[in-house]
């Protein structure tokens, strides 16, 4: 279980697609005539810079596989699933250019409004839709499922939440998120649904719990680390 896994041709490629997403985002997108997929339900939800926690933990539950999954087949699915997503968001990005709804101002202070602040200052407003940040949540949690149905369910809850910080800290659309699950569970058909969870060992299954509660404390090192950075009056 403890094996390192051999770089392949696949994880290469995914790493490789993945700064596209700012090249697009910098490049081809501004100038262009935008799209805003608001409804009713985003203007009910109003900003809460409290959900900033929930959204920056996205980057440990979209790597939840890393944590989890030590199959090499299972791995090989799990970062083809991640390269279709990637690929059909951008397409989607290029032909249906949006602007995220993120206000100009962060009023207040505090922690959380310091953490919101340097989301925004850390990302551009286009690529909203679908989601990404959503889509990878979603689509780690269905490849941890075959592993352990219970990390599973918990990633899923996870995801959930995540895509609900993204409206709240008005970094996506409602139509985003809704998108964003649509998309993993494309990913989740084209490379997934056909790995059986009882290829796993026994073994495996039983310790991908322990193994996620590891990403769950990398959250905390992260949180610990901004909370640092605050407390000695670093600017977002």
């Amino acid at each position: 279980m403890t094996r390192p896994q051999p770089v392949t041709l696949p994880m290469v490629a995914l790493a490789a697609i993945i700064p596209l997403y700012l090249v697009i985002g910098a490049v081809v997108v501004p100038g262009r005539a935008l799209h805003v997929p608001e409804v009713a339900l985003d203007r009910a939800m109003t900003l809460s810079p409290a959900w900033s926690f929930v959204y920056l933990s996205l980057f440990l539950a979209a790597l939840l596989p890393v944590f989890v999954i030590h199959q090499q087949e299972l791995v090989r699915r799990t970062i083809l699933a991640f390269i279709a997503i990637w690929l059909i968001a951008y397409v989607c990005f290029i032909a249906y250019p949006t602007v995220g709804p993120r206000p100009a101002e962060v009023p207040g202070d505090g922690f959380s409004v310091w953490t919101l602040r340097a989301i925004y200052s850390s990302d551009h407003r286009y690529n909203c839709l679908p989601s990404l940040h959503v889509a990878q949540c979603f689509l780690a949690a269905f490849a941890c499922s075959r592993v352990n149905r219970r990390v599973g369910v918990v990633a899923m809850a996870w995801a959930f939440l995540v895509g609900l910080s993204t409206v709240y800290t008005k970094q996506h659309y409602v139509m985003d998120v809704v998108t964003g699950i649509l998309l993993a569970m494309v990913g989740y058909i084209v490379a997934l649904r056909g790995y059986p969870p009882d290829a796993t060992p026994e073994r495996e299954r039983r310790y991908a719990p322990l193994l996620a509660a590891c990403a769950v404390g990398a959250y905390a090192v992260l949180m610990l680390i901004l909370l640092a950075l605050y407390l000695i009056g670093v600017q977002p």
